[in-house]
């Protein structure tokens, strides 16, 4: 932290900066839910939310959805660092519905380098759907590295590090009702450098 009462805030004007506001994410994931709904008219997808960055989208934007959709969770831990995949994934929860026949919509947080994305991907169709499409609020492409196929995105961000609306650092964060830019280096020092600025209580 700062010396003094200064904020982190303070000493670059990028951090904090919101990315994508609260109306912006109300407004543009009820566009995604009627896109959706058209697509799927007269089916009952299966939403697939990657845990835990995607729960607070995927919940948004299955009640924007006027369809009688279902829900199932996976978790993946992806090796390397703590901010960057190597695409190399192991699946720490699975899902626990069969998804042989089934339309399902893979939904994100986040897909930067296509890596884990691709891999979850051809995972679910190795199960034999009848169809799989992806979902992501954020679409960091500045970050790819392969070809990452995606049937429906929220908003192309640049290269920022994220916090909230489900994305965190160090687990904090999450709950914000937007999504703000932050510095690792901050975050590194002090997972709790931002709380002061960005929580009343």
């Amino acid at each position: 932290m700062p010396p003094g009462d200064a904020s982190p805030f303070d000493h670059d004007p990028s951090v904090g900066r919101v990315v994508v506001s609260e109306d912006e994410l109300r407004d543009r994931i009820a566009a995604l839910g009627k896109e959706i709904t058209a697509d799927y008219h007269g089916r009952a997808p299966l939403l697939v939310g990657v845990l835990k960055g995607a729960f607070m989208f995927m919940s948004d934007l299955a009640r924007a959805i006027d369809l009688p959709v279902e829900f199932d969770f996976m978790a993946v831990a992806s090796y390397g660092s703590a901010t960057k995949t190597s695409g190399v994934v192991r699946i720490v929860k699975d899902l626990e519905l069969d998804l042989s026949g089934r339309d399902v919509v893979l939904v994100e947080d986040i897909v930067d380098t296509g890596l884990t994305l691709t891999y979850l991907l051809g995972e679910l169709e190795r199960r034999q759907p009848r169809s799989v499409a992806a979902c992501t609020l954020l679409d960091r492409s500045v970050r790819r590295i392969v070809p990452a196929r995606i049937n429906y995105v929220g908003f192309e961000i640049e290269d920022h590090f994220v916090l909230g609306y489900g994305l965190d650092y160090a687990e904090r964060y999450r709950n914000l009702d937007r999504v703000i830019a932050g510095d690792l280096v901050t975050l590194r020092d002090d997972p709790d450098a931002y709380v002061n600025d960005l929580y009343a209580g």
